[in-house]
């Protein structure tokens, strides 16, 4: 029987049982404040997350094994590798491979750039420039959605992270690297990986690995860098992710190939004459690391700081160049009024154009009305000061 309700009818009366004093104090005290994290959570669920991760660095470091590795999926079916005579001339393409997967219930669309052809060809000057202007014209596309008038269904097309795969030969970081690297680290998060990591020893691992530390602050190269743990977190997560950021550079290795060594051990890993590699075994390469960071623990953060951070500059850049245009056009158009209307010449605008023309009158628009209330509230905050005084 619940509590409030009827025990029946005696003598045309109904007996109610009596409420619990304490039940009563906890309802008063209960507004639901509490249930703001699961209202969010039922929601994000709902509409299903999005990832765009950028894979870039020169041909035979095992980048596509790599990322169907990290997500269990065959994005490279239909692959072809083009031969050397058709890699001499620059032959950058962008690719990109959409898949969605689901786990548990929760859905997340993933988007893979690659960038096949990158360091290819016998003359490489600039062939990054692709790269860094199609991730300019994402941020470009989310700058004109976010600045039109439906702004419900936008699509975030930004890239939140670049993987960059470094060849495991060599000392240190090519001149490539640092050229292509210094391009980008400022408009993307940057995740460097060691490619073919079973190419080297323990040692020389460790060794490598300072190096490209060493490289990368030599050359003022920004790559992504881990929050601090909050306080409340325990100890096990602050030793994790205190190993993730002295692991990187991340040493990986890739492998669709499930190997089986005994009945009862079966695992992925690549098999040689003198022994098995496992590519999820720590002691092996930094594999779980690099996945442990960027679907478990890191993926929302490295999408926060590409808004927060990389598209913010960006942002402000733009609305920098619109009001410098914006300033133009009026000392023009101030000096032609004095000139005859028939006297000049009538320009065909496209429809492209009148839109654009709209999005940066509407843009200065809201940007005049946002200095108009701040103006107005440092004067009142003035005249609230000299009335207290």
């Amino acid at each position: 029987m619940k509590v409030g309700q009827p025990m029946g009818d005696v003598d045309g009366c109904e007996d109610w049982l009596p409420v619990s004093p304490m039940r009563e104090e906890v309802d008063k005290d209960y507004v639901g404040f509490a249930t703001l994290p699961s209202q969010v959570h039922r929601k994000s669920v709902k509409k299903g997350f999005d990832f765009t991760l950028m894979v870039a660095g020169e041909s035979g470091l095992g980048k596509s094994t790599l990322i169907n590795s990290l997500f269990l999926t065959d994005l490279y079916k239909d692959r072809t590798v083009p031969d050397a005579q058709a890699r001499i001339p620059q032959t950058l393409e962008i690719v990109k491979h959409a898949v969605d997967i689901e786990e548990r219930g929760v859905k997340v669309k993933l988007t893979v750039i690659d960038t096949p052809g990158l360091g290819d060809a016998v003359n490489n000057e600039e062939c990054w420039k692709p790269i860094a202007h199609y991730i300019d014209c994402q941020f470009e596309q989310y700058f004109r959605d976010e600045s039109g008038l439906d702004r419900k269904n936008i699509q975030d097309g930004r890239v939140h992270c670049c993987l960059y795969v470094l060849s495991p030969f060599g000392h240190g970081l090519r001149p490539l690297d640092v050229a292509f690297l210094r391009a980008i680290h400022d408009k993307v998060n940057i995740v460097p990986v060691i490619g073919k990591a079973d190419c080297l020893t323990l040692t020389e691992v460790q060794q490598k690995k300072e190096k490209i530390r060493q490289e990368l602050e030599e050359n003022g190269i920004t790559i992504y860098e881990f929050p601090e743990c909050d306080s409340d977190e325990d100890e096990e997560f602050k030793a994790q992710d205190a190993e993730m950021k002295r692991s990187i550079p991340f040493a990986v290795i890739g492998s669709s190939q499930v190997v089986r060594e005994l009945k009862d051990k079966v695992f992925r890993g690549r098999q040689y004459p003198w022994g098995t590699v496992e590519v999820e075994n720590s002691a092996h390469c930094d594999f779980l690391k690099l996945r442990n960071m960027l679907i478990q623990t890191h993926m929302q953060d490295l999408k926060d700081v590409t808004h927060e951070v990389h598209y913010e500059n960006y942002r402000a850049q733009c609305i920098q160049s619109l009001t410098r245009t914006g300033a133009r056009d009026r000392s023009s158009r101030a000096k032609l009024s004095r000139q005859s209307a028939t006297e000049l010449p009538l320009l065909p605008l496209t429809a492209e154009t009148e839109k654009l023309i709209r999005e940066k009158d509407e843009e200065l628009r809201r940007m005049q009305e946002m200095l108009q209330r701040m103006k107005e509230q440092m004067l009142q905050s003035q005249v609230e000061q000299s009335d207290s005084l």
